[in-house]
């Protein structure tokens, strides 16, 4: 099976990657101690069972016997502790997964297929973390001798997965292989036993066009990412259909950094929230086939609240009077607005493969004219990756974009706690606020499914009410298919599955 994706991860270790592209592309490679299906409940996988502490401070896992890396190594208690302190380690920089483990304790081997998983609080969270990808298992073979080649991808890359990358062309492709040993898949899959598929060419194709003309043509038999304007073409087409999913976690969102000049004033942070007129933006670029977002979590991940959905719609006239308030009362010629000789300019670095992805380019141009109705200057350069995750990690900018795929509320922790600000976390609004600190804290302290709404709801209503974000929209997995290929799923965080997936001989 060929199947063409718009980007690659800039690295593809999947304890240091935070980009939803690893996550997908690794699924394949790596299993997890646990699967949740799509209604949020969890089943066994790498563990046949568990037990959670009733303070939710420690989880003890039972292993599956039998299980063994492709280069022939065994997965015991042993590797799950190598994993987890490779991740832990300051030397693996970890951008996403050291931030599943919230305030991970250590690993004790009770046994060799007996592994306990100590917090130094009560974190509710982890089951969900370790049904994902990032907390995925290397072979400790493979920790001891290639760490240094996970970033880059390829063989080096060695799990217990239905796959193993057999080579990786930079900017270009990767192929992965069956695993002829797997038995071990959840109780959830369609089969047993190894995959059908003998072997997956994943090919990357970044602009939309391109994809589409491999897809209508033949030259793939599946191509992710389908762009919405291209959608009605492909259903169009004679053996070709397109399915898809919306992802949960946290939608496609402008990130405003509150540390950074003049972003520290919340009235020109909520302006600038308010000036966008994002229905009106999304649907006219991505034609009815993704939803404007109104929270910073998604409508299909748990403890969405409902109730801020129309709360703060387009307001231009109360945008130009918060800026008045605020000071920015010039105007130079140009039209921007000025302060004491300064125009009102804010920075929004993008990065090459995600300035064109869903085509967010054109997104970003109408998103810059709205604002500059009301005279703000939104400078949008393109940059590379290196500067990029400098910028980022320093506060070198005014806003940043991303979504993140996650089946758990959790992810406001990630964005919004004190414990989460750079360079140790995901706080892109660099904000430390104590009743967000209070809230995304307490539910990651319980599995009650009341007090998680509760507070996660109040956290996403001050996150909108501190302006630290602009939701834009909830993107949704545009899969194209050619009908030779069957058994392709999604899992909850969206990411296509392809161990039950075959494609017909003829």
């Amino acid at each position: 099976m060929t199947y063409a994706v718009d980007t690659f991860p800039a690295c593809f270790d999947i304890h240091v990657s935070p980009q939803d592209i690893t996550g997908e592309i690794q699924r394949g490679v790596f299993d997890s101690l646990v699967f949740e299906d799509v209604d949020g409940k969890f089943h066994p996988w790498l563990a046949t069972r568990w037990e959670v502490a009733d303070d939710l401070t420690s989880y003890t896992f039972h292993l599956r016997e039998g299980v063994t890396f492709t280069d022939g190594t065994r997965f015991d208690a042993e590797a799950v502790k190598a994993n987890f302190d490779h991740i832990v380690s300051a030397d693996t920089k970890s951008q996403f997964a050291i931030a599943l483990l919230g305030p991970y304790k250590g690993v004790e081997v009770v046994d060799p297929l007996t592994v306990k998983i100590s917090f130094s609080k009560p974190f509710a969270p982890f089951l969900q973390a370790a049904s994902t990808a990032y907390l995925g298992f290397y072979s400790p073979k493979a920790l001891a001798d290639s760490v240094d080649k996970f970033c880059g991808g390829g063989p080096a890359l060695v799990g217990t997965g239905p796959f193993s990358v057999q080579s990786i062309t930079q900017n270009q492709g990767l192929t992965l292989v069956k695993n002829p040993d797997y038995d071990w898949a959840p109780e959830t899959a369609a089969h047993r036993g190894p995959a059908y598929l003998d072997r997956l060419e994943i090919r990357l194709l970044p602009e939309a066009s391109t994809r589409l003309g491999a897809l209508t043509s033949g030259q793939v038999d599946a191509a992710r990412s389908i762009a919405p304007t291209n959608v009605a073409a492909v259903r169009r087409t004679p053996g070709l259909e397109v399915i898809s999913q919306q992802a949960a976690g946290a939608p496609y969102s402008l990130y405003l950094n509150s540390r950074k000049a003049p972003f520290d004033d919340l009235r020109v942070r909520q302006a600038f929230q308010l000036a966008i007129d994002i229905e009106t933006d999304v649907k006219t670029v991505y034609f009815g086939e993704y939803d404007r977002a109104w929270s910073p979590l998604s409508p299909t991940t748990p403890s969405y609240n409902a109730k801020l959905e129309n709360s703060w719609p387009f307001d231009q006239d109360k945008a130009n009077s918060l800026l008045d308030e605020a000071g920015w009362t010039g105007r130079d010629a140009d039209g921007y607005r000025t302060k004491g000789g300064q125009r009102l300019s804010v920075l929004w670095p993008a990065l090459p493969a995600q300035y064109v992805r869903e085509q967010r380019d054109v997104l970003g141009q109408a998103i810059q004219a709205d604002l500059k109705k009301v005279g703000i200057e939104l400078a949008h350069p393109v940059i590379e990756v290196g500067e990029s995750q400098t910028k980022s990690l320093e506060g070198a900018y005014h806003v940043l974009d991303f979504q993140w795929a996650r089946f758990e509320p959790d992810v406001l922790r990630l964005f919004f706690n004190t414990a989460s600000l750079p360079p140790a976390g995901q706080n892109a609004s660099f904000i430390s606020d104590p009743r967000l600190d209070e809230w995304t804290n307490t539910g990651a302290t319980t599995l009650d499914k009341a007090v998680r709404d509760d507070v996660y709801g109040q956290a996403q209503q001050r996150v909108i009410d501190l302006a630290l974000t602009v939701p834009l929209y909830v993107s949704s997995t545009l899969l194209g298919v050619a009908d030779r290929i069957n058994g392709l799923d999604f899992d909850p965080n969206t990411w296509v599955s392809w161990y039950d997936a075959w494609r017909d001989r003829a």
